[in-house]
């Protein structure tokens, strides 16, 4: 394992931070929370910019060192978030260029990068919970087609998407986890209902979906007819993996930020806050490592990560509500006003264990894989 950096990515890094500090003073403000087609029209813009400077790429074309340096160097110049562009850039566009054949890749990735399309992924269901392999919706082939019935929820921007990285039970008699396939599904099909959810901290960037025999192309398919757990498990490994990097350096900000403010309204004097925020720093730290020692593996592994992945979300989920938590203590009563810094953060801190696979989900890929225990009944 080598955790340093080469001449190569270093110099990488310097022109990137060379980049970042002459075109970020020029950027539009940030449309408003509640604008999702402004929201669209902001996160593809940056994008576009990405693309037209030689970045677009980075997330599955550049390797994973290189990659983690470009989030945590666009996270500490406070360069605009990934946005609507999360489910494309991160979980669908890896997973195609990883497991698509060379014509759905040649279809799909440059229209993504190019900052033209946004995904959306349809993996959770009301009726699975946290037991993804539990899906129901179902997909029976008819020609040249699949033709698509059922529900999805916590569709993340399927208001404001093009495709969606959809999964579905093609073969009901098999065991739950081999009759499942991995679909990219045109949003503007017949068939689809898209009805906005909104969250605890009063956002609306999740959905339900519902599909009423909506007709997806075979050709859609990445992966063989049934062999959608596997190409899951790739797209998981890559949520869990390395798309949560620029989160951890933007925790590792706002935990010097809560120093600051406790420092300015003397709860620096409480020693047990003081050890808190010790602790915490100890907390990031240690995960900035863990993920470099991913990262590490996953050059290694070709450019997949592993299910080191899920020792980083787990402990990353908790970490984070830890952390939001801390910042109500600096607080105090201004903790209950919903314009405060990190009030909101601390709402949608609770997702986090339930988000990219609970924490009980990943407690058990980390006995069953890593540890080798026997898998329960």
């Amino acid at each position: 394992m080598d955790l340093t950096y080469t001449p190569e990515e270093e110099e990488f890094r310097a022109g990137l931070r060379k980049w970042l500090k002459g075109v970020l003073p020029s950027l539009p403000a940030k449309p408003s929370p509640d604008d999702w087609p402004g929201r669209r029209a902001y996160d593809l813009g940056w994008q576009r910019m990405l693309y037209d400077a030689g970045y677009g790429d980075v997330h599955w074309d550049a390797s994973p060192t290189v990659r983690l340096i470009f989030l945590e160097e666009t996270e500490r110049a406070g360069a605009p978030y990934v946005g609507a562009n999360f489910v494309g850039l991160l979980h669908a566009g890896p997973t195609i260029a990883a497991e698509g054949t060379e014509a759905q890749r040649a279809r799909w990735l440059p229209p993504v990068l190019r900052g033209e399309q946004v995904w959306c992924q349809g993996f959770s269901e009301p009726d699975a919970g946290s037991d993804l392999a539990a899906l129901r919706t179902r997909a029976w082939r008819d020609g040249d087609d699949y033709v698509v019935s059922g529900s999805k929820i916590w569709t993340s921007h399927a208001e404001v998407a093009d495709w969606c990285e959809l999964l579905v039970r093609t073969d009901t008699a098999a065991p739950r986890h081999r009759g499942i396939s991995w679909l990219a599904m045109p949003m503007d099909a017949p068939g689809i209902t898209v009805r906005p959810l909104r969250t605890l901290a009063g956002s609306a960037e999740f959905a339900e979906v519902f599909l009423d025999e909506v007709r997806v192309p075979v050709a859609n398919r990445v992966g063989d007819e049934n062999d959608g757990w596997r190409v899951t498990m790739v797209t998981l490994s890559f949520e869990r993996g390395t798309a949560f990097v620029g989160e951890v350096v933007a925790c590792r900000r706002v935990l010097g930020d809560l120093a600051r403010e406790a420092r300015k309204n003397g709860r620096w004097d409480d020693p047990v806050l003081r050890r808190r925020l010790g602790r915490l720093n100890a907390e990031f730290r240690a995960l900035w490592r863990l993920t470099q020692w991913n990262v590490s593996e996953a050059e290694a592994s070709g450019g997949v990560p592993g299910v080191g992945g899920s020792v980083f979300k787990l402990r990353y989920s908790h970490t984070r509500q830890d952390l939001y938590d801390a910042a109500a203590d600096v607080l105090g009563p201004e903790a209950l006003d919903l314009d405060r810094p990190w009030t909101l953060d601390r709402l949608s801190s609770l997702s986090y264990t339930i988000a990219a696979g609970t924490s009980q989900i990943q407690h058990t890929i980390v006995a069953e894989r890593i540890l080798g225990l026997p898998k329960g009944r």
